[in-house]
Parts: C-alpha cells; structure tokens; sequence
C-alpha cells in the first residue's frame, strides 16, 4: 500500500511513469540502424557476381620448316698435323722461330752444324770432275781408234776395248753426278723447314743438342687449327632411323652437299662459324654400337684448339610444316598425345597430335595443329570444373618461358578477384 504523508506542509511527491509510445519508437529507429549497417557490410559480397575466367599462358601455332637437331658429345682434332724431325745428325746449333706462333711452309726452324755435309758435297764434286776428265780421255781415245779399225790398222778388239771404257767413264759421270745431288739433299737436311703452315708448338730440343743420332730426332709438332676437325660418335640406330624417315619421304635432308653443324663450349656459348659434316663411317662399333662421324668448323680466330671437349649440334634432316610446342604443353599418355587448345570465346577443347623427335625443351609436332591456332602452356591447375558437357573458358594470354611477361596480367587479375576490405565497425 502507498505511503501516506502525513504532513500538511509537505509537497506532493511527483511519479514520472515511461510511457509505452516512447520506448517502442527508441527500439524501431535502434532495429533499422543495424539492419542498414547489415546491408552495408553484406554489399560487397553480394555485389561480386561469377567469378572471372581465369588466365593461363599459350602460344600461337606458326608452321614451318624445322631442323632435326641432334647434340653430342665430341672432341676437336688439329685438320693437319707434322711433326718436325732431324733428317741430318748433328749438333743443333740455332733456333729460328718464336714457340706458339704461325708458321708457313718452307719457313727455317732449326740450324744443325752442316759442315759435315758441305765437306761431302765437295768430295763429290770432285768426283765427278774426276769422272768427266776420265771420260774425256776414253772419248778422244774411241774417236782415234774408229778410222784406224776401218782400214784393220788396229784389231777390232783394240776398238771394242776403246768403246767400252768411254761408256764406262760416262757411267762414272753419272754416278758421281747422283753423289753431288745426295751430298746437297743432305747439306739441305741442315736447315729443317716447316713441312705445313699452321701453329707450332714449343720446341722439343735445345741449342747444343745431338739430334738425328740413329733415328729422326723429334724437334717441334706443327698443327693447322684453321679449319678444325671434329670427332664424335651417334648410335647407329638412330642414324639407321634417321635414313629410313628420309627415304620414306618423311623428313627431308638438311642441305645440298652436308649437313648442318654447330659447335657448343663448355660455357654454353655457340661458335660463331657453322660446321659442315665430311663423312659417316661404315663401320659400327660392336663395344658400343656406335658409328664414328666427322665434322669441319672453320676457326679464323683460333678461338678452339685441338683437343678441346665440345657438344656437337648437328642438323641431319629437317621436317615440312612442323611446329615447335613446350614440352609442357602436351600430355603423353599410352592411348594418345594431347594438347589443350584455345578456340573461340576461350573455350578449351583437347586435341589429339603427332609427335616426331623432341628438340631441347621442345616437342615436334608433326600433325594435328593448324596455323593461327592457339594451344594452352600453362595454367592446368587454374581450370574450371564444370558440368559435363559445358564449356570450359578462360582468358589467353601471351606465354613466355621466363614467365616476365605474364606476371603483370596475373597480379592484375588477382587483385580483381579479391573482395573489397570491410571496413572496421566504430
């Protein structure tokens, strides 16, 4: 029950009571702010709709010819090699060349003390002067005894004798001439010469040196470096495949006289001049079943030197309207060879192809692409599952194997995918 005041004095105690009208209204106008801060904050999830097709990276289809290129391992030979050795015995008294340096044939070399033989050749000289005085007084007495036979004042044996011993001295005249020319040859010996033009290396022997002592003394190695040989070896299958394929019509040789030859160092830098193939040998190793080829490379330079290690890239045949596609871009699988392509709208579609050897980091494509067409590199992780039966789309871009060019695109449409930041509620 309400308490009664008393007192008469006092003022009356006012009781404000909240009525009904007001609090609904303070709770209508609370509901509908949070109900739009709702709709605000849901607004951009809403407002994305389909997501983009994605991107992946092709290339364009460009028929043409393409060159069967083989790589291996082979080794560079000097295409002309003389080693230079003592004919004459003697001590060598002067060298006559700088060691490392171009020579040219008939160039000196080396000095051997000659005058041994310039004492031999004057011994036979003498010979033959010796020789000829003989034949003169044998010639004077045959022409003296020729009328006297005629009129039998002297027997025809006296005659006969006479006429004997003329031809005799001539004989001795020649062989004494033949002696002078040895004696020069070996005077000749003395100077030793370069047999070739080419490089020569260090010499072998020093000033003072008894050379050509019983058998040819070794003094210095000439070697022609400008063109090169080049020795290396391929399986003989592959070369027996490779022939097939061209009589067949299926390839087509590289060139007119030889093929195509390319010289890779060890750095994996290219030589400058292109080889040219010599021969194939007829003969296959049964150790190894490989067949030995040899290949020219010109070296104006000398930038190679024999001996040196190289990969030999060579081009043996070339096939028609063929197309060079990643490796990547193609599935093997034991029924078919596949590649994803790229039609209009940016539908992707497999496509069944023919493949020939592989090139590098590339595949040849001997059929099933058409110019202009595009075919999918990469991107398989970023395609759509669809329903079967639907289309499968996406957005070509250029691809490239460094991948600078695609990045930019990529970072682009990853920031379209992403939804707007929500703002912080206050």
């Amino acid at each position: 029950m309400p308490r009664l005041n008393n007192n008469k004095n006092a003022r009356p105690v006012r009781r404000f009571v909240r009525r009904p009208a007001a609090a609904l209204s303070i709770a209508l106008a609370a509901a509908l702010a949070l109900a739009a801060c709702g709709k605000k904050d849901a607004a951009p999830a809403g407002a994305g709709g389909p997501p983009p097709a994605p991107q992946v990276g092709v290339v364009t289809v460009q028929p043409g010819d393409i060159g069967l290129v083989t790589e291996l391992p082979g080794r560079l030979e000097a295409s002309r090699i003389a080693e230079v050795r003592a004919r004459a015995a003697g001590i060598l008294q002067k060298r006559l060349f700088a060691e490392g340096s171009d020579v040219k044939a008939g160039q000196k070399l080396f000095l051997i003390d000659s005058a041994p033989y310039e004492a031999a050749l004057a011994q036979a000289q003498a010979s033959v002067a010796q020789a000829e005085a003989s034949l003169a007084q044998s010639r004077a007495l045959a022409e003296r005894y020729r009328p006297l036979v005629a009129v039998n004042a002297i027997s025809k044996q006296e005659y006969d004798n006479a006429v004997a011993a003329q031809k005799t001295a001539e004989a001795n005249v020649a062989a004494a001439k033949a002696a002078v020319t040895t004696a020069r040859i070996n005077l000749g010996y003395a100077t030793v010469t370069a047999p070739i033009s080419g490089r020569i290396g260090r010499a072998l022997v020093t000033e003072g040196a008894l050379v050509g002592q019983g058998t040819p003394t070794e003094m210095a190695v000439i070697q022609q470096i400008d063109p090169l040989y080049i020795n290396f070896t391929q399986s003989a299958s592959e070369a027996l495949k490779l022939r097939a394929a061209m009589a067949s019509g299926k390839y087509k040789k590289a060139g007119a006289n030889a093929a195509n030859v390319s010289v890779v160092l060890e750095d994996g830098s290219v030589h400058k001049q292109p080889g040219r193939l010599l021969f194939t040998d007829l003969t296959v190793d049964a150790t190894s079943g490989q067949v030995t080829l040899r290949a020219e490379v010109p070296n104006p330079d000398r930038s190679l030197l024999p001996g040196l290690y190289v990969r030999v890239r060579l081009e043996q045949a070339q096939v028609d309207n063929g197309v060079l596609l990643p490796q990547q871009a193609v599935t093997r699988t034991g029924a078919a060879d596949t590649v994803m392509v790229v039609g209009e709208g940016g539908r992707v579609s497999p496509r069944p192809v023919k493949l020939g050897p592989a090139q590098g980091t590339n595949w040849v494509v001997l059929d099933g692409l058409k110019a202009g067409e595009q075919v999918m590199v990469d991107g398989f992780q970023k395609l759509p599952r669809v329903k079967p039966g639907d289309p499968m789309v996406v957005q070509p871009v250029p691809w490239q194997a460094n991948g600078a060019a695609k990045a930019p695109a990529q970072a682009a449409s990853a920031a379209a995918s992403q939804p707007a930041a929500t703002p912080a509620k206050q």
